[in-house]
C-alpha cells in the first residue's frame, strides 16, 4: 500500500521533533504550516504508530555489590547497572557515563592526569562534561605508534585523540607520548628514554595525581585494541601465553597473581611499570565486559587500582570469583 502525503508529513514532522529536537515553531516555519497543524501531525504520528514512546523507570545502582567489592579489594567501587541481556553498546555507554562522573570529581586545579588509550578510554572521554579547570595537565601514559604499517596512523591517532579530547573537556594542556607502544629492541627504548623530549613526558608521569586506564585481554571474548590492532606479532602472543600473562595495564603485562617483572615483553613496553603506576595517588580502572575480569583480578592483585568503574555483569563475576 502506498504511503499517503499526510503520512509522509506526519513522519517528517515527527523526525524533526523527536530525532532532531526541533521546536514546533521551528518545524512550522520550515514546513510553512501553523504550530497547531504541527501539533496535530505529531498526535497523528503517535496514533498511526509512526512514533512509539516507551518509558523506563530509573535503575538503582547496585550499592550492595559496590560495598562487597570495596571491602574485598580495598578499592572505591562504582558499578554501572546492567544485566546479561543488556546490549553491549548500552553496557559500554553506562560504564562510560559513570566513569566520566567519577573522573570529573577527581579533576581539580593543578592536577596532572595520566591517561591510557584504547577502546574503553575512547568511550569515556566522549562523555566527560565540559568545564574549565585551572592549570591542569593531561599526559598520555603509554605510546600508541604501531610497528605494523596498516596500524601506525590508527594507533598514533587513537592515543592523541584520547589525550586531546580529555584535555579539551577541562581546558587543560595535552601532552602526547609519541613513541611506539612496543619497541623492537630494548636498547632502542633505553636510548630514547635518555632524550630530553621523552624525559619531559616521563616527568609528568611521575607527577601525576590521577591515572585512568582500562585493562587489556587477549585470552577470550573480544580482544582489546592492542591485540586487535596488530600491535603484537604471533611470536609475542605465544610468548605471553607461555609466560602465563592474562592481560595488560598500559601495555605492561601481568600474570594472574599480579607479577610482571620477568615477563620479557615488558622490557620493550612504553607504559609505566606497576611500581611507577602505584606512585600515582588515585588510579581509576574502567572495565567493561566479563572477558576483562581475569586481567582485572591481576591488576587488583598488583595493587594498581584505587577506584574501579565496572559494569554489573562483570562485577557479579568478580565478586563470585572472589568468593570462590
Amino acid at each position: 500500500m502506498r504511503t499517503s502525503f499526510r503520512e509522509k508529513a506526519e513522519y517528517h514532522a515527527a523526525q524533526m521533533y523527536y530525532a532532531e529536537n526541533r521546536t514546533m515553531e521551528s518545524i512550522a516555519g520550515e514546513l510553512g504550516i501553523s504550530r497547531s497543524t504541527v501539533s496535530r501531525l505529531l498526535a497523528e504520528a503517535r496514533d498511526q504508530g509512526i512514533v512509539r514512546i516507551s518509558l523506563h523507570p530509573p535503575i538503582e545502582r547496585p550499592s550492595a555489590l559496590e560495598h562487597l567489592i570495596s571491602e574485598r579489594h580495598g578499592v572505591a567501587a562504582h558499578v554501572a547497572a546492567s544485566t546479561p541481556e543488556t546490549e553491549p553498546s548500552q553496557r559500554r555507554d553506562a560504564v562510560a557515563v559513570l566513569a566520566a562522573e567519577v573522573l570529573d570529581a577527581l579533576v581539580r586545579p593543578d592536577a596532572v592526569i595520566g591517561v591510557a588509550w584504547g577502546q574503553t578510554m575512547t568511550s569515556v572521554v566522549t562523555r566527560l562534561p565540559r568545564r574549565p579547570v585551572r592549570n591542569v595537565e593531561v599526559v598520555q601514559l603509554n605510546g600508541a605508534v604501531n610497528s605494523q604499517p596498516e596500524g601506525t596512523s590508527v594507533g598514533l591517532g587513537t592515543g592523541m585523540s584520547v589525550v586531546e579530547n580529555f584535555a579539551r573537556a577541562f581546558d587543560a594542556r595535552a601532552h602526547v607520548f609519541a613513541v611506539p607502544a612496543f619497541f623492537d629492541y630494548e636498547e632502542t627504548k633505553e636510548a630514547l628514554w635518555r632524550e630530553r623530549s621523552t624525559l619531559r613526558v616521563l616527568d609528568l608521569h611521575h607527577r601525576a595525581t590521577v591515572a585512568v586506564f582500562g585493562v587489556g585481554t587477549f585470552g577470550q571474548g573480544a580482544p582489546s585494541q592492542v591485540y586487535a590492532g596488530g600491535y603484537l606479532s604471533r611470536e609475542d602472543i605465544d610468548a605471553l601465553t607461555a609466560e602465563r600473562a592474562v592481560g595488560d595495564v598500559c601495555t605492561v603485562y601481568l600474570r594472574a597473581d599480579g607479577s610482571w617483572e620477568d615477563i620479557g615483553l615488558n622490557r620493550r613496553s612504553s607504559g609505566p611499570s606497576p611500581d611507577a603506576l602505584r606512585g600515582v595517588p588515585r588510579r581509576v580502572c574502567v572495565v567493561n565486559g566479563p572477558q576483562k575480569v581475569p586481567a582485572l583480578r591481576a591488576a587488583l592483585a598488583a595493587g594498581l587500582v584505587t577506584d574501579l568503574v565496572i559494569d554489573q555483569v562483570s562485577a557479579d563475576l568478580l565478586a563470585g570469583s572472589a568468593a570462590g
